[in-house]
């Protein structure tokens, strides 16, 4: 699989590693790198932070910005939580080309790295309703499922080697 100025999505739940594996894959090919959450808007930010999950209403206007920064910019690195094939679906109608990286760990792995997690909106006590709406990537989604066993650097290696 290569990437040739192909959008990549790191994906997965809260506490996974997509933000600090997306910027070091992102830095490793040389490419900018977005935060999804960083396009969340002040109410969808104000009701996570309040410990209320999202529905697909709230999701769609923010997947839409992340689908416009995939357009923009085709060779970006994005982490975003694409939790669900219509919400993957919803970013390739933006960006037809976009790979996805799932990000995948046991339970209590991302558990521990969530609740370590500091300044971040989205608690811990989320964690399970993102498991119960997590809908692995299907093999003809174009991507692939990186198992998180080792450090961020080194699955950012691995990832981009399969890559590219």
């Amino acid at each position: 699989m290569t990437t040739e100025s192909r959008p990549i999505v790191v994906m997965g739940v809260s506490g996974v590693g997509k933000t600090t594996v997306g910027r070091e894959l992102a830095r490793r090919i040389g490419v900018a790198f977005i935060d999804a959450d960083d396009l969340h808007g002040p109410a969808n930010i104000a009701k996570m932070a309040a410990g209320v999950p999202l529905d697909d209403d709230d999701r769609w206007p923010w997947l839409d910005r992340v689908g416009a920064a995939l357009a923009a910019d085709p060779g970006i690195v994005i982490a975003c939580s694409a939790l669900k094939r219509t919400y993957r679906d919803r970013l390739r109608a933006s960006a037809p080309t976009v790979v996805f990286v799932h990000l995948d760990a046991p339970q209590e792995r991302v558990a521990e790295q969530a609740t370590a997690r500091r300044g971040h909106f989205m608690p811990p006590a989320l964690l399970a309703s993102q498991l119960q709406t997590l809908e692995p990537l299907g093999s003809d989604e174009g991507g692939l499922t990186a198992v998180v066993d080792a450090s961020p650097a080194e699955l950012a290696e691995r990832i981009r080697r399969t890559l590219v």
